[in-house]
């Protein structure tokens, strides 16, 4: 059954369901599936987000280098107001994900009295804003060509972003064990990778979730940047340079005189963030900061994937994207 976007409750309790995928069940809307606490969220923003031309958007699937890029491009396009180098800079105070919100999270977390409306009318311009939304159902107004925003996708090779989505869970379930009346059970790599697999992950199947932002990427590049972590991590100046300038806010030659672009980097780097006190202590509504700074590598997948599982996978994926063009690990295509 597929859901409009102006379904209720009663609706989504129709669709598809997945309870094997911890922290919370699943239900699948729109061909992916879907955290049952957001979904009223993807649906609303669906019905209600007003964009505006200067508007950008941070898209990812889960662990895919988000909240490296919600650092990277904040620190970019706010480093008039907030320079890198400044000891109050916002990031230095605030974890990524609270100085950038994601637009799903943000319209299913609202009070009543403003679910009527959209959510983010009252940050002021220019706003960065995050999600996870695949491509073919972000809001109409935001992917119509002419309005003016843009959006900036991350893609990562599907065996690290399982494992990292795994290691992530098993923090999350931790931070939920703290309440002992209902502990959560335990997942196993083997567990999540099987449903990985099958597509029944958050937000998944991973593959047609980059698949379908590549695809934009390659009929509109003026509008949807295609960035790949890896590519990220060997050049990771040279590549906010190329947010920077997509984002319509290139570094001028006095800033790259004076290292501005390097200064972004090594504030929003991995031992930069993980280091600051709010991301030592601090916590989201279900998990601590800190958990979203591991080890921001690739190829962290042979540390727990056998070579049969990774084969596996990489056969799945395979598969699914034959003829479409797009193949993990292919440089040449993000050029």
């Amino acid at each position: 059954m597929a859901a409009s976007p102006d379904a209720d409750d009663a609706d989504m309790a129709e669709l598809p369901l997945e309870t094997r995928c911890p922290p919370t069940p699943l239900r699948q809307y729109g061909g992916f599936w879907w955290p049952e606490p957001i979904l009223p969220g993807v649906v609303a923003a669906r019905a209600r987000f007003e964009p505006r031309p200067s508007d950008v958007f941070l898209a990812s699937f889960p662990k895919s280098g988000t909240t490296w890029l919600k650092a990277l491009a904040f620190a970019a396009l706010h480093r008039a107001d907030h320079p890198p180098r400044a000891p109050d800079h916002p990031l230095r105070r605030r974890n990524p994900h609270d100085c950038v919100e994601f637009l799903e999270g943000l319209f299913a977390l609202s009070p009543s009295p403003v679910k009527g409306g959209d959510v983010f009318a009252p940050h002021p311009s220019p706003r960065v804003i995050a999600t996870h939304i695949p491509y073919s159902l972000l809001p109409g107004s935001v992917t119509t060509e002419g309005t003016g925003c843009k959006i900036v996708y991350v893609c990562r090779d599907p065996k690290d972003a399982l494992v990292s989505k795994w290691q992530f869970t098993k923090k999350r379930l931790a931070f939920a064990a703290a309440a002992p009346d209902n502990p959560p059970k335990p997942c196993t790599v083997d567990e999540m990778f099987e449903l990985f697999c099958d597509g029944r992950c958050t937000y998944g199947p991973q593959w047609h979730h980059v698949l379908g932002y590549w695809e934009a990427s390659r009929r509109q590049p003026e509008k949807v940047l295609f960035l790949r972590y890896e590519e990220m991590l060997r050049d990771p100046v040279g590549n906010v340079r190329k947010l920077a300038e997509f984002m319509g806010c290139v570094f001028s030659g006095k800033e790259e005189a004076a290292g501005v672009a390097e200064d972004v980097v090594e504030l929003c780097s991995m031992d930069t963030l993980k280091n600051m006190e709010v991301n030592k202590n601090g916590t989201q509504n279900s998990v601590k900061n800190e958990a979203f700074f591991r080890k921001g590598v690739a190829g962290d997948w042979s540390n727990h994937m056998t070579p049969e599982m990774a084969a596996r996978l990489d056969k799945i994926v395979e598969d699914a994207l034959q003829g479409s063009g797009f193949a993990f690990g292919d440089t040449a295509e993000s050029t």
